[in-house]
């Protein structure tokens, strides 16, 4: 069955029957006189794979460090998990520490090593379970920031620009490592990156960030794997709007898509 694609500017609220894992309404935050995120309405949820785009200063970090729990929003209308993680750039990794002690930093109990080994098989690492962190490749340490972040069984997983600083090959082995985590603990995820293409490749919804507000977004109906066919024509799109002008309140269509997951 055939199902539009479409361009939403000015929201970023999912049609989703279930309440949102994430929900913020008309969220500001301003720094002195500066407005970095300007009446922001997001719902994100549960189980949702959704990827942010934005150019420098689109107010990306100030949204993740909101989502991650990292800023005070006693005063708004903001709903965040309490379970929750983050996996940033680099991997930030104690090098006194070993691996395993990494990836259960800050958790209490007589099992911690053996959820700590069951988390690095999980990510093709349980052979380094007692290394030194600056044993390992940049691969190997994202993997370990990953089992790091899901032996706590997030609701909602945050991933901050996570395979930037790999090579190809190993983005490419570490996106299909992302959605096969993804489908076997369902939390929702919110991937902030600058790749249109990795966007399309692995997010049910993009969302585009400027001067504070999301001013579009994009729900990719077609199974991931089957997207070669988008690729152009929605990474042509996604650059025009983060690069141009956009209309407030219009919705745009995008042509068609099979659907599928």
């Amino acid at each position: 069955m055939d199902a539009r694609l479409e361009l939403v500017t000015g929201s970023a609220l999912p049609a989703a029957s279930t309440a949102p894992v994430v929900r913020l309404r008309k969220f500001v935050r301003r720094f002195g006189e500066n407005t970095i995120i300007d009446g922001l309405d997001l719902d994100i949820a549960p189980g949702e794979f959704v990827a942010l785009l934005g150019r420098s200063g689109s107010g990306k970090t100030t949204l993740l460090r909101t989502l991650a729990g990292l800023d005070d929003v006693a005063s708004q209308d903001v709903k965040i998990p309490a379970s929750r993680a983050v996996v940033f750039q680099d991997a930030r990794l104690l090098p006194w520490k070993r691996v395993w002690q990494n990836v259960v930093l800050g958790l209490k109990g007589e099992d911690v090593r053996r959820r700590a080994e069951s988390a690095l098989q999980e990510v093709g690492l349980g052979h380094r379970l007692d290394a030194w962190p600056l044993t390992l490749s940049g691969g190997e340490a994202q993997r370990t920031a990953l089992a790091r972040a899901l032996v706590r069984e997030p609701k909602l997983l945050l991933l901050d620009e996570p395979f930037a600083a790999l090579d190809a090959l190993t983005r490419h082995r570490m996106h299909d490592l992302v959605l096969s985590l993804w489908r076997a603990h369902q939390p929702a995820v919110l991937l902030v990156t600058h790749d249109v293409d990795e966007a399309i490749a692995l997010a049910d919804r993009i969302l585009v960030l400027d001067g504070g507000r999301i001013v579009a977004e994009e729900r990719i109906v077609k199974a991931r794997g089957e997207r070669a066919g988008l690729t152009r024509s929605l990474r042509e799109r996604l650059l025009g709007q983060l690069g141009g002008d956009h209309q407030d309140d219009a919705v745009v269509p995008f042509g068609k898509a099979v659907a599928g997951r």
